[in-house]
Formats: structure tokens, C-alpha cells, sequence
């Protein structure tokens, strides 16, 4: 649990909302995705910067940002990079972050559920290099030993 929270702290994750979080029934609100708002809220536990990146602006962007809040999830970020930041000519308006979420990737959007397991596998990744690492010190551990006559 230690390296999870070390591994999501300060991660920048766009999200959408729209088809991401909710089903797609702009400018309503749809139904929740199944698991998005547990895997936000536990992304966010564990120190995820979550950046609600969405084409909705006005009346229709609070009412979703109102929306993930009753349900306890709390942006870092609406639209921008950082919450003081001021949009501009001089500013992209791409969002700067370490993740994008959203339902128009690729290949579609693959579910919560996958979302949590691909950001959260380093974590055994992790685990199989240190059991290799200890491995291979012991195995070079013997090997120093034998070569200068130290049979313990």
C-alpha cells in the first residue's frame, strides 16, 4: 500500500466527463460508469491530482463539478493545469498531465476497472524486481563467498 500511495502521489490525471465518469447525456447529467466514482475517489485517496478536463463550460461545467463533488470526489483542477491558472492567448489549452482518461481514446474507453489495474500493476511489476534483485544478491553473495574461501 506504501508504494501505491508513493506512486499515485501528485500524479496528474485528466479526466473527462462526459462518457468517462457518466454515461453520455449531454447537456444532462447521465448515469454513473460503473466505477468511476470509487476508482476517482480512491485514485484521489491516494494523492492523484484529478484535473476535470471536459467540454462542458458555464452552467453545464458546475453542475458536473457539483455533481463529482456530492459524490466526494474534488478536482485539484477544472479545465486548467494548476486551479490559480488564468487562460490566455499564452496558454495552451491542452491540459498538462501525466494521464488523460477519457471515453474518445483509442480503441474506445476500456472501463474503470481496467483504468485501476493499468495504473496500479507497476506495484507488482515492482514487487517481481525486487524478488529478482534479492535473488541475484544471493546468488552473487555465494559466488563472492566461494571465490574467497568464505563457505558460511
Amino acid at each position: 500500500m506504501e508504494n501505491l500511495m508513493e506512486h499515485f502521489r501528485n500524479l496528474k490525471i485528466a479526466v473527462d466527463f462526459d462518457g468517462t465518469i457518466v454515461e453520455h447525456e449531454y447537456p444532462k447529467i447521465g448515469k454513473d460508469k460503473l466505477f468511476a466514482i470509487e476508482t476517482l475517489k480512491e485514485l484521489q485517496k491516494h494523492g492523484a491530482l484529478l484535473i476535470l478536463w471536459t467540454f462542458r463550460s458555464g452552467p453545464e461545467l458546475d453542475n458536473a463539478v457539483d455533481y463529482c463533488r456530492a459524490k466526494g470526489v474534488e478536482f485539484y483542477a477544472v479545465n486548467k493545469n494548476y486551479p490559480e491558472e488564468i487562460f490566455d492567448d499564452t496558454i495552451s489549452r491542452k491540459i498538462n498531465a501525466d494521464v488523460y482518461i477519457d471515453d474518445k481514446n483509442v480503441g474506445g474507453f476500456p472501463g474503470w476497472s481496467d483504468i485501476w489495474q493499468t495504473l496500479s500493476m507497476y506495484e507488482e511489476r515492482e514487487k517481481e524486481a525486487e524478488r529478482v534483485l534479492r535473488k541475484r544478491r544471493s546468488v552473487l553473495g555465494r559466488i563472492f563467498r566461494s571465490k574467497h574461501g568464505d563457505n558460511s
